[in-house]
């Protein structure tokens, strides 16, 4: 398999990229945990945050958004002390935020995941080697208009890499 180099440098990421990264990822709870994580990437490796995912699913209830919008205070603190997890609190918050954002777009009749995917770029394979694109620009102020925070540009491009809506790649 011809992988990029950041791919190459373990096999943890040999591992995520060959089975998953740039596969399609179409439902809800998929594409929230995928957005929390590339928030607690922010400033790390992704390595980082992939060694520590099987704890994130177990920390955020498996990325059920319904589940983690209704954690509290007491719920940040216990987070705050899990060592398996990155323990920062701004990035615990928005996960929790983002998931109350998740629900509340659910109950206006949308659906998290077709928002993402409405802004694929006519040309998935546009933007290669960029930090952002047009789209994901547009990506993070819907979805900052929505009530979602560590949503920038530059995260919501690696996400639309990730979950296949740019350098697509088939299963």
């Amino acid at each position: 398999m011809n992988r990029p180099a950041w791919a190459e440098t373990s096999d943890l990421l040999r591992e995520y990229y060959d089975h998953e990264w740039g596969l399609p990822v179409r439902d809800t709870p998929g594409v929230y945990e995928r957005i929390t994580l590339e928030g607690f990437q922010s400033g790390l490796s992704w390595e980082t945050v992939l060694r520590k995912r099987p704890a994130f699913r177990a920390a955020f209830a498996g990325f059920d958004p319904a589940t983690v919008a209704r954690f509290g205070q007491a719920d940040v603190e216990r987070l705050m002390t899990d060592a398996g997890i990155v323990r920062n609190r701004r990035k615990i918050e928005a996960a929790i935020t983002n998931a109350r954002a998740t629900v509340a777009l659910t109950a206006a009749g949308e659906d998290l995941a077709e928002l993402v995917w409405s802004f694929q770029p006519a040309d998935p394979g546009d933007g290669v080697g960029a930090a952002q694109s047009p789209e994901s620009v547009a990506l993070a102020a819907a979805l900052k208009g929505r009530g979602y925070v560590f949503v920038g540009p530059v995260t919501m491009f690696a996400l639309m890499q990730a979950i296949g809506l740019l350098e697509h790649r088939l299963p």
